[in-house]
């Protein structure tokens, strides 16, 4: 067996493999965050709307989509709808579709959970004001909820980025796809993959780092 060799961590030999990969990773991430948040808080609303034919639905995908591994969801947004449809979407379209709808589920619980620990005082307060229903919840209740949330939706986008390798299973080029190739092209595949994993912990423990800054800084404002 033949031993490792570190001279493979050159970011000029890797470099050329790894940097698509990692932008894809990267605009995955973001993308699936804002689209996650966005459907998210639109199922949170209808939970939280007290009518049975909006609260249903909501609740029935929600329950779903956190019953299903997202590897499982993935390959299913990536086989089925094309057949469903006629014509192949493709691995990083298939990726996208499948991020959003999946994070969404995690989104709504963490914006419901946000909603619900608003004071009924401020509700009330915003009613005796004369808002409607969107008025109040626009101006007075997403505003504090969403500074509430900030430290757990960054947490979760933390999640997201490292479930993004999870797209390597359909052949998506994410940063661990650059990793195996430079691993391949360059005759190391073993050396290539500890990379990886050290790239995803050095990545991972600065945002943790800074999600725990920002909830610091949050409490002192409160």
């Amino acid at each position: 067996m033949g031993s490792l060799d570190f001279s493979f961590f050159d970011w000029s030999l890797i470099g050329p493999f790894v940097t698509k990969g990692l932008i894809f990773s990267l605009w995955l991430t973001v993308v699936a965050t804002i689209g996650g948040i966005a459907l998210g808080t639109v199922l949170a609303l209808m939970r939280l709307s007290g009518n049975k034919f909006l609260e249903i639905p909501a609740a029935a995908y929600v329950n779903t989509m956190r019953s299903i591994p997202l590897v499982m969801v993935l390959l299913w947004f990536f086989l089925l709808i094309p057949f469903a449809i006629g014509r192949p979407l493709g691995a990083e379209t298939s990726a996208v579709i499948t991020f959003i709808a999946f994070e969404a589920a995690y989104f709504s619980e963490i914006v419901r959970a946000g909603i619900q620990s608003i004071p009924r005082g401020q509700v009330n307060a915003g009613y005796a004001l004369g808002m409607t229903y969107g008025q109040n919840m626009k101006l007075v209740i997403l505003p504090q909820a969403f500074r509430n949330m900030l430290p757990v939706f960054l947490t979760q986008t933390i999640i997201l980025f490292q479930d993004t390798s999870l797209v390597y299973a359909i052949g998506a080029y994410d940063l661990l796809k650059g990793f195996e190739t430079a691993g391949k092209n360059l005759g190391r595949p073993v050396e290539a993959y500890l990379l990886a994993a050290v790239v995803y912990f050095v990545m991972c423990m600065g945002l943790s780092y800074a999600v725990r800054r920002i909830q610091l800084k949050i409490q002192i404002i409160r």
